[in-house]
C-alpha cells in the first residue's frame, strides 16, 4: 500500500505573499531609520530578519513536477498543485520530476534456456508513481548527494537532476536483472525442435508483456512505474555466431530441398498420369522406373541437365 499523500499544510499565493514581502523592507527602513526609539531598532532587526526568512518559502511548480514537504524530518505530504505559492519556510521541499523517461539498456550476454549465449537488449520508458516510495523507501538521497558532493553542484536544478539520475541508476540494475530472467526462460530459436515453444525471436508482444511485468514487479518498492519495455536488440554471441549462421544456412537449404522434391514428385507423376491417361505411350515398369529417375534428375539438379536424345524406340 502507498503512503504517499497529498500535502495539507498552510500554504498562499506567491504572488499575494510576494507583495506583503515586499512591504517588509520598507517598513523596516522606517522603524529604524526614522523613529529611532531602541524598541524600534529592535522591530527594525526582527523585520530584516522576517524579510530574509520569507523568501525560503516560495515555490513554484510546473505541470508533471512534485515536491516532498518534510518538516524536521517528518513526511508532510506531497505537493503537485501547478502554480506559485508560499508555504512554510521550515519545510525541506525535495523537488521530483514524474515526467516520462527513456532508458536505452546497453545490450548485455545471458543464456538462453537451452544455454546459448546471447546478447540481448531493450528499451523501456519509466516515471515515478509514488513519491513516498522513491523518495525513503531506497537510498536515492545519498546516492544524489554523493553525486552533487563529487560534482560541487549545490543547485535546486542540479539536485533534481542528480536526484533522477540516482533513480535512473536503480532502474538501469533492476533491468539488467529482470532481463536476465526472462531471457533465460526461453530459446532464442526454435530453428532445430520446431516445438511451436515460444522463443525469443519469435515471442514479440508476449515477451515483452512479461518483461514489463517483471520490471514492475521489482521497481514497486521503489515507486517507479514501467510505462512501456521492449527487446530492441538480440542476436548470438560472437563466439558461437558463425556456427549458428552455418546452422540457420543448412536449416534453410534443408527446407528449400524439402520443397523442390516435393515438387518434382508431384510434377513426375502428373507426367506418367498424363501419358497414361491419353495412351500416348506405352512404358512397362523397368521403363517407368528409368524415366521417373530422369525426371528427379532433371527437376532437382542445381544445374540445367544436357539433354541426351535417343535414336532408338522403346520397345524391344
Amino acid at each position: 500500500m502507498t503512503k504517499e499523500f497529498d500535502y495539507n499544510g498552510f500554504k498562499m499565493n506567491g504572488f499575494l505573499m510576494l507583495f506583503v514581502h515586499l512591504l517588509v523592507m520598507p517598513a523596516a527602513m522606517l522603524y529604524g531609520c526614522f523613529i529611532g526609539e531602541v524598541w524600534s531598532v529592535v522591530l527594525a532587526v526582527i523585520l530584516g530578519i522576517a524579510w530574509f526568512f520569507l523568501l525560503a518559502g516560495y515555490i513554484q511548480l510546473e505541470p508533471n513536477e512534485a515536491r516532498a514537504m518534510v518538516f524536521f524530518g517528518k513526511y508532510r505530504g506531497t505537493f503537485k498543485e501547478t502554480g506559485f505559492f508560499w508555504v512554510n519556510p521550515f519545510l525541506d521541499k525535495k523537488k521530483l520530476s514524474l515526467r516520462a523517461r527513456n532508458l536505452d539498456v546497453e545490450p548485455i550476454k545471458v543464456n538462453d534456456k537451452i544455454g546459448n549465449p546471447i546478447l540481448i537488449g531493450l528499451v523501456l520508458v519509466w516515471k515515478l508513481k509514488d513519491t513516498y516510495k522513491a523518495m525513503f523507501e531506497i537510498d536515492s538521497q545519498t546516492m544524489a548527494s554523493d553525486t552533487t558532493t563529487k560534482g560541487n553542484q549545490v543547485s535546486v536544478g542540479n539536485a533534481v537532476a542528480n536526484r533522477m539520475n540516482a533513480f535512473e541508476n536503480f532502474v538501469k540494475i533492476q533491468s539488467d536483472a529482470a532481463l536476465r530472467q526472462v531471457a533465460g526462460q526461453y530459446a532464442y530459436d526454435d530453428n532445430e525442435n520446431h516445438t511451436g515453444e515460444l522463443t525469443l525471436r519469435s515471442g514479440g508482444e508476449e515477451i515483452n508483456d512479461q518483461l514489463e511485468a517483471k520490471l514492475n514487479e521489482r521497481l514497486a518498492m521503489a515507486g517507479i512505474e514501467i510505462v512501456e519495455a521492449r527487446i530492441n536488440y538480440l542476436a548470438y554471441a560472437p563466439e558461437i555466431a558463425a556456427v549458428m549462421l552455418r546452422r540457420q544456412q543448412a536449416s534453410a537449404i534443408i527446407t528449400a530441398r524439402e520443397k523442390i522434391v516435393e515438387g518434382a514428385v508431384s510434377m513426375v507423376k502428373m507426367a506418367l498420369d498424363k501419358l497414361s491417361a491419353e495412351e500416348i505411350v506405352e512404358l512397362d515398369d523397368e521403363k517407368k522406373a528409368a524415366m521417373v529417375s530422369n525426371l528427379l534428375v532433371v527437376l532437382c539438379a542445381d544445374e540445367a541437365a544436357q539433354p541426351v536424345v535417343n535414336t532408338g524406340t522403346l520397345h524391344h
